[in-house]
């Protein structure tokens, strides 16, 4: 069960688990704001939580944008830019510095822009709302198209080639791929959750086979294999072969603004 910002279930119900679960992660970011000296700005769920898809035992990846005080930036030995947290079974937590957000920000990253749609927020800032305003217009679609075709990919070669698979990597190698189309529709941030994404306009038999392959992953552990299924692989291989040939012909669309991001930078110290 996915834990929302209300403490409340997608379908509307209050959970107790999700509630709990809530408080330990703040109390988490709280002990990494002390120990580290830092600001967390904005902390989401990410993966299969966000997405809303997660199985009985999906663990907990929580990220995090965090910044320092001015003078931590002026240090001649320069601090990290990445803070991860020691990783168990159930929580996988890490975070960005500010300034390597919004070099990320530039390139177009497309996981970022998900940390920043996610439904699932634990924690935000009227300063991180203010940042994300001010970077929206750096979302690039050749560089999401990129990364998304690219999971996609992977995931395809690597778990999807055998008899039996992981029903989780269809999911990890469908989302990217509606994340893809849903670009080149409407070219702006797609969807995090992905039952948004289904409600783009599929062929009937691609869409019977998702939900059917959704609920038998529904109560499934995550490493368990069932059957493949043939038509959700001819489609995940079609569209990437259609992805990759695209992507040859894009001109680049990343905006070069530096100096806006430098401003936004000082003005969040």
């Amino acid at each position: 069960m996915t834990v929302f910002d209300s403490g409340m279930s997608s379908h509307g119900f209050v959970s107790i688990r999700g509630i709990q679960m809530k408080a330990e992660i703040l109390d988490k970011l709280a002990q990494i704001e002390a120990a580290e000296h830092v600001s967390i700005l904005h902390a989401v769920e990410s993966g299969s939580r966000a997405w809303g898809v997660e199985s009985p035992d999906s663990d907990y990846d929580v990220r995090f944008i965090y910044v320092r005080a001015m003078k931590d930036y002026l240090c001649i030995r320069e601090k990290g830019n990445v803070i991860e947290w020691p990783l168990d079974e159930v929580f996988d937590i890490n975070g960005w510095d500010l300034k390597k957000t919004l070099v990320q920000f530039q390139r177009g990253n497309a996981t970022l822009f998900e940390w920043a749609n996610s439904p699932v927020v634990y924690k935000t800032t009227d300063l991180w709302e203010k940042i994300y305003d001010a970077c929206r217009s750096y979302f690039s679609e050749k560089a999401a198209l990129y990364h998304y075709y690219g999971t996609a990919k992977s995931t395809f070669r690597q778990y999807l080639q055998e008899e039996f698979v992981p029903y989780k990597k269809y999911v990890y190698a469908l989302r990217p791929l509606l994340a893809c189309r849903y670009i080149e529709t409407c070219h702006c941030v797609p969807p995090v959750r992905f039952d948004e994404l289904l409600r783009q306009n599929l062929p009937d038999e691609l869409t019977v086979q998702i939900n059917e392959m959704l609920q038998v992953k529904d109560r499934s552990d995550e490493k368990d294999r069932n059957p493949g299924l043939p038509v959700l692989r001819k489609y995940i291989a079609k569209e990437i072969d259609r992805y990759e040939q695209m992507l040859k012909k894009m001109p680049e669309d990343r905006v070069l603004d530096w100096e806006r991001l430098d401003q936004i930078f000082l003005a969040s110290l």
